[in-house]
């Protein structure tokens, strides 16, 4: 009797990031909007990749957030986050789903950033 190892669901978000970090890649010109989501929270950031450095991040784990379901906390960090990369001059970013489907939660950040002059 053989037995395989089942392959868990961490370790295939795992295949996925990294195999759309490979194709995306902030640069100054135009950084890297980056979200990750946990079962409770949202959390946005806009990444340099060629210097390293984290530009701007939002959490809706801040007492800041505003809204009732999770859906409205994603919305309101991505209008937040684009808030944020407009007083730092950025207009245009690179948008990383991390392995997550384009779909719920992380499609509200996208919408709500692209409502708020963010372009990608």
């Amino acid at each position: 009797m053989i037995v395989r190892d089942r392959v868990s669901q961490r370790d295939r978000l795992a295949r996925r990031r990294h195999r759309i970090r490979k194709k995306v890649s902030g640069t100054s010109d135009r950084p890297r909007l980056s979200v990750a989501r946990t079962l409770k929270h949202v959390h946005v950031q806009i990444v340099d990749d060629t210097t390293s450095k984290t530009i701007a991040a939002v959490t809706t784990a801040a007492k800041t957030a505003q809204g009732k379901t999770k859906t409205e906390k994603a919305k309101w960090a991505g209008s937040a986050i684009a808030e944020a990369a407009k007083a730092k001059g950025i207009k245009a970013v690179i948008f990383d789903r991390g392995g997550r489907k384009y779909h719920g939660r992380v499609k509200a950040v996208a919408d709500a950033a692209r409502e708020a002059g963010l372009e990608f």
